[in-house]
């Protein structure tokens, strides 16, 4: 089972907003607070999120490393609705051609990026 993750951001209050709103929607709870972060919980995982002075240059995903968390999002139904509210919240949807099944007809599914390139896919039953 996966413990936790961790990401650093180059502005966190604008992942805080992102990520706490989208992270909320599905149940997660903010876990800890501290100066340069915060987190969600559920279960026994976590997610962070930390503007950290260490951080040398912006996230890419296109390079090697991190290049999207996927989440369940519960039923189509529901990924339908997060989508619907996404914008407003920070979120635009990639592939948009080939949504909802940008991840294949068997896959049932939303990719959503932030304004810093950070992807999640929100994934459907």
């Amino acid at each position: 089972m996966l413990h936790h993750v961790e990401l650093w951001v180059p502005d966190l209050a604008r992942a805080e907003a992102t990520f706490g709103w989208i992270l909320t929607e599905l149940g997660w709870t903010e876990h800890q607070r501290w100066d340069a972060g915060v987190s969600w919980k559920q279960a026994e995982t976590y997610v962070v999120v930390e503007q950290s002075p260490a951080m040398t240059g912006p996230h890419d995903r296109m390079k090697a490393g991190f290049n999207h968390l996927a989440l369940h999002a519960g039923t189509r139904a529901d990924v339908d609705r997060l989508v619907a509210k996404s914008e407003a919240n920070g979120w635009k949807l990639m592939f948009a051609d080939r949504h909802p099944h940008a991840g294949g007809p068997d896959h049932y599914a939303a990719f959503m990026e932030n304004e810093d390139g950070f992807e999640i896919e929100l994934v459907g039953a």
